[in-house]
């Protein structure tokens, strides 16, 4: 079986962040299994120390390969967990819930086998599947409180919408550290506070899934959150010359196959767009607009594996689209 590292450039997004006024104090953090870059207008290095610090927590609770409330929980299957982590759980079963469980944070076990947690890479049978899909279902998972129980033999992972919650967390305490204006990148997942100290709107460059190296568009935001999910961000190569991504649909315990190359979602909640850009991945574009039109809590553009691009009417593009296949897509 041949392994593909994960790209070079981990960020699914880029930010374009030249501002001509203001102190700006940057700090790099490794975390979660990735880089990530705090730049923060009006701080100091305390407020940033805290920050990395509330990462670091952050993470110690929610990991499922480290000694964590999560890694307990898959352990011993009900478990009190700390009050972050049942509202973390709690959130992330609304959107499993309002995505019709294409988004299901049981699908640990179907991950993990396929070796996206190892790098064990490996291309499951049917049989291997059909045995481990009857240990996914996000409605067997409950929380009372600070307990939370999970059926019998059942696993689950936060990976698809912790970074969105610690992102939301970060913007929380450096807000009430008095910061107005930040740009956090927490390993492609871009989060900001407020616009620019001059007052403009962010530039966040999504790129091309078909050439990460190189962005695709850029999109103007303001105390904003722009994620991406992509079949380019982590896959593997397996012998039969097929690439396999990340991304498992808990309804085949497969990798998703729907159309998507990519779709990112902006939105002002972070949680709210991780859960989303996973979710909408595994779904479809058909549906995602779907639910978008359903919606006025978030815009997306979606980029399809036949490289047209699908962007609805409230992203600001601010880069020329001119010779790119790209449609506008309304709420009528």
């Amino acid at each position: 079986m041949k392994k593909l590292a994960l790209a070079l450039l981990l960020a699914a997004a880029v930010v374009l962040t030249s501002c001509s006024s203001g102190k700006m104090l940057e700090r790099d953090v490794f975390a979660m299994d990735t880089f990530m870059t705090l730049r923060v207008y009006g701080a100091d290095e305390a407020l940033l120390d805290a920050a990395e610090n509330e990462i670091g927590r952050l993470e110690s609770l929610f990991s499922a390969t480290r000694e964590s409330d999560i890694s307990r929980l898959n352990t011993e299957g009900s478990a009190e967990v700390s009050p972050e982590t049942a509202e973390l759980v709690s959130g992330a079963l609304e959107y499993c819930e309002l995505t019709g469980g294409a988004l299901d944070i049981s699908v640990y076990p179907l991950v993990s086998f396929w070796g996206f947690t190892t790098g064990n890479y490996q291309i499951p049978d049917s049989g291997e599947i059909s045995e481990r899909l009857e240990l996914v279902d996000y409605t067997k998972i409950r929380v009372d409180g600070s307990r939370i129980t999970l059926g019998e033999g059942m696993n689950i992972d936060l990976g698809a919408v912790a970074k969105g919650y610690v992102g939301d967390r970060l913007c929380e305490l450096l807000r009430q550290g008095g910061v107005t204006s930040a740009v956090l990148n927490l390993g492609g997942n871009v989060q900001t506070i407020g616009s620019k100290p001059d007052g403009s709107d962010w530039r966040v460059a999504i790129k091309d899934p078909f050439k990460p190296d190189e962005n695709l568009l850029i999109v103007g935001v303001s105390d904003s959150t722009v994620i991406t999910s992509g079949d380019y961000e982590r896959y593997f190569v397996g012998d039969d010359g097929k690439r396999y991504c990340h991304i498992i649909d808990p309804s085949t315990g497969r990798p998703a196959d729907s159309g998507i190359a990519s779709i990112t979602i902006i939105g002002k909640n972070g949680l709210m767009c991780d859960s989303l850009s996973t979710a909408l991945f595994v779904s479809g574009a058909e549906r995602a607009i779907s639910l978008w039109r359903e919606s006025e809590d978030f815009e997306m553009v979606i980029v399809t594996t036949n490289k047209k691009i699908l962007i609805t009417d409230g992203v600001d593009v601010l880069s020329d689209l001119s010779g790119l296949d790209a449609e506008v897509i309304s709420r009528e």
